[in-house]
């Protein structure tokens, strides 16, 4: 029960909140939207290259969400969302959409500063996020249990250090395909 785990009884979480579709949104409005604005300011502001960005950004966005309880949320959203239809669309206009556009805007800064090769950056989002979703999937299920161990830092250093060369422009002589 949520009023139970917040300390406080059904009566006063009803006094701020209709109901719990209400508590939710206001949970991501509070947790999840600030850690959006800072990665928007982040790439904003960014004065080094567009590697060492998506690196900081990636090791940022886990420290903030992806390794605290924040980053359930993405598992009760992937779980329910059919089942609640609203929520799944306020929180696909509120978190997904602004996250998929912030690294988009990160690819396309690489490629507009000749780090990055040209690329299809929607499809290349996808491809950037899906591992992230299952490391965060895997600490909510199987890593809850210690089935299977993953070092997250080892995951994610591999994970940069896979996308980061897929990304460079001609790294360490490799020949780029001609499409």
């Amino acid at each position: 029960d949520v009023a139970a785990q917040a300390g406080v009884s059904k009566g006063t979480l009803y006094l701020y909140f209709a109901n719990k579709e209400d508590l939710f949104k206001a949970v991501v409005r509070e947790n999840l939207l600030p850690v959006l604005n800072e990665a928007e300011s982040l790439i904003d502001q960014y004065q080094g290259t567009s590697a060492q960005l998506f690196r900081d950004f990636i090791l940022g966005w886990w420290k903030r969400i992806g390794d605290t309880k924040l980053s359930g949320i993405t598992k009760l959203m992937l779980a329910e969302s059919g089942n609640f239809p609203e929520l799944a669309h306020f929180y696909h206009e509120e978190v997904i959409s602004r996250s998929n556009t912030l690294i988009i805007r990160m690819l396309e800064r690489g490629i507009a500063r000749g780090e990055f090769r040209q690329i299809d950056t929607v499809n290349a989002n996808m491809v950037i996020v899906s591992p992230i979703m299952m490391l965060m999937m895997w600490r909510h299920s199987f890593g809850a249990t210690q089935c299977t161990p993953i070092s997250p830092v080892d995951f994610l250093n591999t994970y940069i250090d896979l996308i980061s060369h897929g990304l460079l422009r001609n790294p360490a002589g490799v020949q780029e395909p001609s499409c």
